[in-house]
């Protein structure tokens, strides 16, 4: 059987995009995206990869010529749909642990203007101890210090960054940390005004379950690829940035749901309310009926109508954008949750459901009770459910909290304000009837 490079023709772009992450989330994502973009006509670049650690699949990735399947499946309109698609969008890949002199070139090239990134949540952090002269530094945003030092020696422009990685605020923490290594490294008040000024630090918030590469399935693709990359249909890429840089990536214009805003706020709060606060309300309650997965609640008619009353009865409702777009977001939601190539285990979803309730569901509480004077009743019945739920063996979470959890009264657990930010001991009676 022939190999995807062998039957791929990869063209040659520019180079545009240096990405940090070679793993399947932005490949899924970011570069699916870019592929789309060249293919559309409004955009012509590639794609150099940077392997942020020492290990990775760089080498793997670039046995095959730096080309893949994208394979997206999912429910459309009820309707199971498995969509294919080759990308060809990298040209190649960087290993700074292996050759930093390489890394440290791509500063040269003039025609680099965006730097995306997925290091994971813990990526965009300051490590104490890394030094400019390290072969490579350690974390992430030095590394990103060293190649904008380079880049502002050769007096050229600098980047807009669109970081992946999942935190609030990621452009402005990435920034930050950023200009910490320069102050801490000494590289002069020039070079930290040109950040200031030459570089953009986008905020980003990024959704779509990207599942990897497919083990013990087989993709009926004809070709053989070992960086086979799957995720579901659905996918969301919200961008605080202003108008001209959304020309220049125009996503939207091509029909991609990539949303350019200068308040990215709103749709933070969408996302954490609807896609997470249905899952926090909708786990514990579950698992307490003996459910296993996500799928499995969405496929029964007591669980499905628990998850619709949280979401359009009592969560919506409290939050300000337009109901047509919170309501279509939340159908979304649900086809997602029913997806049957996604094995979604509320085990998984359970881990530290006490903080995850604070701020994904409570909010929504504390809202509806504000702007309606009444209780949410679906919201207090998985309110109720998650103390029940932490009177078990099930949880998995911080020792002290479970072991609190377990032993304390409803009134003891409500009035916690280390729990909850606040005493809730107003709602004890309404927990308790539930």
């Amino acid at each position: 059987m022939a190999r995807i490079d062998e039957i791929v023709n990869k063209p040659q772009r520019k180079e545009t995009v240096i990405q940090f992450g070679e793993g399947g989330f932005l490949r899924g994502f970011v570069d699916w995206m870019l592929q789309k973009l060249n293919e559309s006509g409004k955009y012509e670049g590639s794609v150099v990869v940077v392997q942020p650690i020492e290990m990775g699949m760089c080498d793997k990735l670039s046995e095959q010529n730096c080309v893949y399947t994208h394979v997206m499946r999912g429910l459309e309109n009820g309707k199971s749909v498995v969509k294919k698609d080759k990308v060809d969008v990298i040209s190649r890949c960087v290993k700074p642990y292996d050759n930093y002199d390489e890394y440290l070139r791509l500063a040269e090239n003039k025609d680099f203007r965006f730097i995306v990134s997925n290091t994971t949540e813990s990526g965009i952090a300051y490590s104490e101890g890394d030094k400019y002269d390290d072969v490579p530094p350690k974390s992430f945003p030095a590394k990103v210090c060293v190649l904008l030092h380079k880049r502002f020696t050769l007096g050229l422009d600098g980047f807009v960054f669109l970081p992946c990685e999942l935190i609030d605020k990621n452009g402005s923490k990435l920034k930050e940390i950023v200009i910490k290594y320069a102050k801490e490294w000494n590289l002069g008040d020039e070079f930290i005004n040109w950040i200031e000024t030459k570089n953009y630090f986008c905020n980003t918030l990024v959704d779509r379950i990207v599942t990897g590469y497919p083990k013990d399935e087989d993709m009926e693709l004809g070709y053989e690829d070992n960086m086979v990359n799957t995720s579901e249909l659905f996918h969301l890429w919200v961008i605080e940035g202003t108008k001209e840089l959304s020309k220049e990536l125009p996503f939207h214009e091509i029909g991609l749901n990539v949303i350019w805003t200068d308040k990215m706020e709103m749709y933070r709060t969408r996302k954490v309310r609807i896609l997470n606060g249905a899952h926090t309300s909708l786990v514990p309650y579950a698992m307490l009926n003996g459910f296993e997965t996500v799928r499995d609640c969405v496929e029964d008619e007591k669980m499905c109508d628990h998850i619709k009353k949280c979401v359009f009865d009592e969560i919506i409702p409290t939050l300000d954008l337009p109901k047509d777009e919170l309501v279509d977001y939340a159908n979304n939601v649900l086809e997602r949750f029913g997806n049957p190539y996604i094995k979604h285990y509320l085990a998984s979803i359970s881990l530290n459901s006490v903080s995850k309730f604070k701020v994904r569901v409570l909010p929504s509480i504390l809202e509806y009770i504000k702007r309606y004077n009444k209780m949410p009743e679906t919201l207090l019945l998985a309110f109720a459910s998650l103390i029940r739920f932490y009177k078990t063996d099930m949880p998995n979470d911080d020792k002290d909290v479970m072991e609190f959890m377990k032993n304390a009264s409803i009134p003891e657990i409500l009035a916690n304000t280390a729990l909850w930010d606040e005493d809730l001991s107003f709602l004890a009676d309404e927990i308790m009837k539930r």
